[in-house]
């Protein structure tokens, strides 16, 4: 029998996808190890951003607990799906990827919220902004700022974080 915390976390990821797809973004599940993963995707170009595509994934699961190594671990097989999926020029080459890794769990240690609100993850040509889906305090915490690196970038991510990731009556966590 399912949980109501279960549910919550259901309806959640359901959201998220139903704001993907609003937003024109493909919509799939994947398969990771057998557990299911949302994977919303989109790729646009500026030439306020050097010219270049950004090719942008959000990619989210529910899992038992959200730790600062749960969701560092999420995070780095993110990007590197992202990176493998993204297609077109090879990453660098005029060409950037921005991942929202997501994990949702009704059970949160702080620190893991305040992990992933704390910085934007690099690696070459690859931005992440982790986030952390507490539904049993009905919060979302993720990275709003705009770092030296990739600062092209950081208005359109957070306008799409703020766009697939909160929820109606769910408080975005802020820092400080």
């Amino acid at each position: 029998m399912e949980t109501g915390e279960a549910r919550i976390a259901q309806t959640y990821l359901a959201g998220v996808a139903e704001r993907l797809a609003g937003d024109g973004c493909s919509v799939g599940w994947d398969n990771w190890a057998g557990a299911p993963v949302l994977v919303g995707r989109r790729a646009d170009f500026r030439l306020r951003w050097a010219a270049t595509r950004l090719h942008l994934f959000t990619i989210a699961a529910e899992v038992p607990e959200i730790t600062v190594p749960v969701i560092d671990s999420f995070t780095r097989q993110a990007m590197r799906y992202a990176k493998d999926h993204k297609g077109g020029l090879p990453v660098g080459l005029q060409t950037g990827v921005a991942v929202f890794p997501v994990l949702v769990s009704d059970r949160v240690d702080p620190a893991a919220m305040w992990w992933a609100m704390e910085r934007q993850r690099m690696e070459f040509a690859c931005m992440a902004r982790p986030a952390v889906v507490d539904t049993a305090r009905r919060a979302v915490g993720y990275y709003r700022g705009k770092p030296v690196v990739g600062r092209f970038y950081a208005h359109h991510q957070i306008t799409k974080g703020d766009r697939y990731l909160t929820a109606p009556d769910w408080p975005l966590v802020q820092t400080g």
